[in-house]
């Protein structure tokens, strides 16, 4: 036995020796990663060259899969080194940390010390949050209180969704859809009976927008602060919900506990903006004034419900060739149920229209289609009758349908055509105006407006749009459906990418890397099992393209899916939508149920090759989910953070496997190339840039909506060819001006028509490229040219009303909220950037600013690792390339635009007819009732909120 003299020098020796250790593996794990990221530039340039080869020639194709490969065992060799290094250090500092505590205790004569409690600490480490209990790990991440729930549920949740670790953020959601925000004792339990450890509960908990910490009021409201919804005036309708409701500025929600108000990202409706979601319904071009009015329509379950379930909708009854023979014989009235659609009224037209066929015994299937592209019309109504020319109704009311049905349906039985008749009769009389109401929404394809709109566009993702029911799959099988997946089965892999890569189809994600070159990455990959994603996290504000057409063509996704994972050889796959699209998910959802029921997909089709098991995963609100490395870390349950690259997801991917990662537009277009051939798809486009792209065209211009446009077509031609230019003025009642700028029913000052100012292209991660340069064609390399980028496809037209420097500082924003916070150049990087924004617009800028904001955004560019930093500053690049004399106007207190509050004030002119509106509808009482007096605005009460500019009927009220 040895005596404790020999002891505390064995514990000293010890724990010098460990303590040795944990220095020389800490420093070695250091000077690797150091190294590892200094080769990272060079090594990144030399594959991108290769690239823009490959993309000219094939040939130097071998060299970039070496160098890939290459890059990737070298990247696999690091991270064995790495691992065999934490372990080394992990052990050794064990070793010092309890031969230590050994010698104390044999120094003091006391025991060992016990494991330090957690309690009274500030923000925990990793290694003590796994120490910790869960309650003061939530304490510690900023949770609310527990309070007692039923726990009987959160069991039904886990036995249902699973107990791995992947499972986390699905359990996570049907909590929250239970309780509407997730209670600590629910999260307690969920750490109790799963595998799920406390930390990454907690961690993805605060991690993901979604997720709310403590209890919501009787009603939550989501205020879009999308790009174009903050151009139309979001920031104005939150300050007036906030101010309105007296809800405090560290809460969001009343006192009364009524109404809790956040402000999301972007809701996906992006033609009606600005949109306001209340308890899922959603409304569109409201204003700060008339939000009020949404908000009391709220109250009314009744009215909600009928619009949400028009979303999801109705199906015909009885089978679908029943359904055919049907519609051949008595013809079928068609509208779009989309997302926009139903926001905009659709779905209430759909019930009348069944009402008043209904009334009249009428025989005709109302049936719901996708998005037809043209948003800015609906709800349109389109009549299909045999033998008949087809009939349309734009922008119609539930008021239309029975008008709309007596003109093109006879009443069955006599009785009814005789009251019908006397009814129609007594109409003409004293409803005649109603009825040429309905004159005035006719529209055909022929009309200039209509035809312009239409004619640029070449429809291959978005193929028969406007006519198929999206989860009909017979309907889908009619028109070509499954037959491109079919002919695979008489084909190679090899061949199969052979032909995407004849057709020169670039990923439509963003930075369009070359399809076929990845499929062969994850193909040639070991491993008997890989992955295949389709990434549906479509987070640039001001973007909406994949929702409509998930929304609307969810077999054709599919079918592109199928086909990408035969040809890699994949076996299972994740279909991951955000969570903001839940019409999108559904229908996704119901599609694939479909095809399994139908043994075309899934066990029921092995012996057809289709043995592929897919399953839709809904995001929970983080933008930085749209980088695939990122997705990944989502779908495997964690926070969604980046990791350096190589190794690229081809080859280790989900839980690392082989995993292929594409958008939703590139598998939508797969079918079309497959059924009409990679040169019917290469004949379209740029020499670089093949086939077309779907772009979300929104913003201030006439004609917004989803449009597919083949790649060459210039920035100009979508804008005033085919968007309409810019958008006329409107009164409060929403009338048009004529081009003299007056309203025959009112008496309204003349006001010129804002001119085109710029386009906004790319979300967070592209530019803003200005009307001088609205002849740049639209394809990869000539929007990098001018510091844009395709980016998703999102398309914000801007016009002179818009300030430039308020759009960096919008981005900026965004993307700072949205970092994920793993590179230091990016989350501080990002901030900086964004204070001296912040000081512009608020008239405190200094003379070096602009010269500090073009320095630190190139940093950011340089020093982040992923490409959603390595992007985030481009808004601010260009913003301030191109349209310089507004920064240095705020330099000087201008803001020439009039958006910036803290640089402008509202004055009444001579014009004022003292009609009293702007008073009566100041929310600030900043304006004193003087009726036929010219009215005088308070400076120091005004909000700016531009109620009074757009209620004075004289345009007597200007921004000065």
């Amino acid at each position: 036995m040895i005596g404790k003299g020999t002891a505390k020098m064995v514990a000293l020796l010890l724990a010098l020796s460990a303590g040795v250790v944990v220095v020389a593996t800490t420093g070695f794990m250091t000077a690797d990663v150091i190294a590892a990221r200094r080769r990272v530039p060079s090594e990144k340039a030399h594959v991108d060259s290769l690239i823009e080869k490959v993309r000219l020639s094939p040939e130097p194709a071998e060299q970039l899969h070496a160098a890939c490969d290459r890059l990737t065992d070298e990247s696999l060799l690091r991270e064995s080194r790495q691992g065999n290094l934490a372990w080394a250090l992990a052990i050794a500092a064990g070793v010092f940390v309890a031969a230590s505590k050994c010698h104390v205790a044999l120094r003091d004569g006391g025991v060992p010390l016990p494991r330090s409690l957690c309690a009274g600490r500030g923000r925990l480490s990793p290694v003590e949050t796994s120490a910790c209990s869960y309650e003061q790990q939530l304490m510690a991440a900023g949770g609310a209180e527990g309070e007692d729930i039923d726990l009987s549920t959160v069991d039904a949740v886990i036995e249902r969704e699973g107990g791995g670790s992947a499972s986390a953020i699905p359990i996570l959601h049907a909590i929250q859809m239970q309780y509407r925000y997730l209670p600590e004792t629910a999260l307690q339990r969920v750490c109790e009976r799963t595998e799920i450890p406390a930390a990454q509960l907690a961690g993805v908990a605060s991690f993901y927008s979604q997720f709310r910490r403590s209890p919501v009021g009787e009603h939550l409201v989501k205020v879009c602060h999308g790009t174009a919804c903050h151009v139309a005036g979001a920031p104005r309708i939150t300050d007036e919900l906030r101010r309105g409701l007296g809800i405090a500025p560290e809460d969001d929600t009343d006192p009364t506990r009524t109404f809790t108000v956040e402000q999301v990202a972007c809701l996906g409706c992006c033609t009606l903006a600005p949109v306001v979601q209340i308890d899922d319904v959603t409304h569109g071009h409201l204003r700060s004034d008339t939000v009020w009015d949404a908000l009391s329509a709220a109250r009314n379950p009744k009215t909600n419900g009928r619009r949400q379930s028009a979303a999801s909708g109705p199906r015909a009854p009885g089978s679908a060739l029943a359904r055919m023979d049907e519609q051949a014989e008595v013809g079928e009235i068609r509208i779009g149920l989309g997302s926009c659609c139903v926001a905009n009224g659709s779905g209430d037209v759909h019930d009348a229209l069944e009402a008043a066929l209904a009334s009249i015994g009428a025989t005709a299937i109302v049936k719901r289609v996708g998005c037809i592209g043209m948003c800015h019309q609906t709800p349109l109504v389109e009549i299909n009758l045999p033998g008949r020319m087809t009939a349309r109704y734009a922008r119609t009311t539930p008021e239309h349908a029975r008008t709309i049905i007596g003109r093109h349906f006879k009443p069955a039985g006599l009785a009814r055509r005789v009251t019908t008749t006397i009814g129609n009769t007594v109409g003409h009389l004293f409803d005649g105006a109603a009825r040429q109401l309905v004159e005035n929404h006719v529209i055909e394809l022929r009309d200039p407006p209509v035809a312009a709109f239409l004619g640029r566009q070449k429809h291959i993702a978005t193929e028969h749009y406007g006519c198929i029911d999206p989860t009909d799959l017979d309907e889908y099988l009619r028109h070509d459906g499954f037959k491109a997946l079919d002919r695979c089965r008489d084909m190679a892999p090899d061949d199969v990418i052979q032909r995407i890569c004849d057709s020169g189809l670039r990923g439509r994600g963003g930075a369009g890397f070359p399809t076929a070159e990845k499929w062969t990455r994850v193909r040639r990959a070991e491993g008997e099992r890989k992955t295949i994603i389709c990434n549906g996290d479509e987070g640039d504000p001001g973007a909406f393209m994949d929702r409509m057409l998930m929304e609307s063509y969810p077999y054709r996704i599919i079918e592109g899916v199928a086909i990408a994972a035969y040809a890699v050889g994949a076996t299972e796959g994740y279909l991951y939508i955000r969570r903001e699209y839940p019409l999108a998910a559904e229908r996704i959802r119901e599609a694939l149920q479909e095809c399994e029921d139908r043994d075309l997909l899934g066990m029921g089709a092995a012996d057809r090759g289709n043995c592929l098991k897919l399953k839709v995963i809904e995001g929970a609100g983080a933008f930085v989910c749209g980088e695939e490395t990122a997705l990944i870390a989502s779908i495997e349950g964690q926070r969604g953070m980046p990791r350096l690259r190589p190794p690229y997801p081809a080859q280790k991917g989900l839980w690392g496997r082989p995993t292929l990662v594409n958008n939703v537009e590139t598998y939508a277009v797969i079918p079309w190339i497959l059924r009409n051939g990679p040169e019917a798809f290469a004949e379209l486009g740029t020499a670089s840039s093949k086939g077309t792209k779907v772009f979300a065209l929104a913003g201030k211009v006439r004609r917004g909506g989803l449009i597919e446009v083949p790649m060459g077509v210039t920035i100009r031609e979508i804008v005033e060819d085919i968007g309409g230019g810019i958008k006329e003025e409107k009164d409060e009642g929403g009338r048009m001006k004529d081009e003299g700028g007056s309203i025959k029913e009112s008496l309204v000052a003349r006001r010129r028509t804002p001119r085109f100012k710029a386009v906004q292209i790319g979300g967070p991660s592209g530019g803003c490229v200005p009307a001088e340069l609205a002849d740049t064609v639209v394809d990869y390399e000539a929007l990098a040219d001018v510091g844009a980028m395709m980016g998703s496809g999102g398309l914000v037209v801007l016009d002179e009303t818009d300030c430039m420097v308020d759009i960096a500082r919008f981005f900026l924003t965004f993307t700072q909220g949205q970092s994920c916070g793993g590179c230091t150049t990016c989350r501080i990087g990002t901030r900086r950037l964004l204070d001296i924004l912040e000081r512009l617009c608020a008239g405190e800028g200094r003379r070096d600013d602009l010269a500090k904001l073009d320095e630190l955004a190139r940093s950011v560019k340089k020093g982040s690792l992923c490409g959603l930093g390595k992007t985030a500053p481009n808004p601010v690049l260009t913003t301030l390339r191109y349209f310089r004399e507004e920064y240095e106007a705020h330099l000087e207190g201008r803001c020439p635009a009039g958006q910036c509050k803290a640089l402008i004030r509202y004055e009444v002119t001579d014009t004022c007819s003292g009609c009293t509106l702007c008073a009566q509808h100041c929310p600030a009482d900043a304006i004193a009732m003087t009726p036929y007096e010219k009215h005088e605005i308070d400076d120091e009460k005004c909000t700016r909120c531009d109620t009074c500019r757009v209620k004075c009927p004289e345009g007597a009220i200007v921004v000065v």
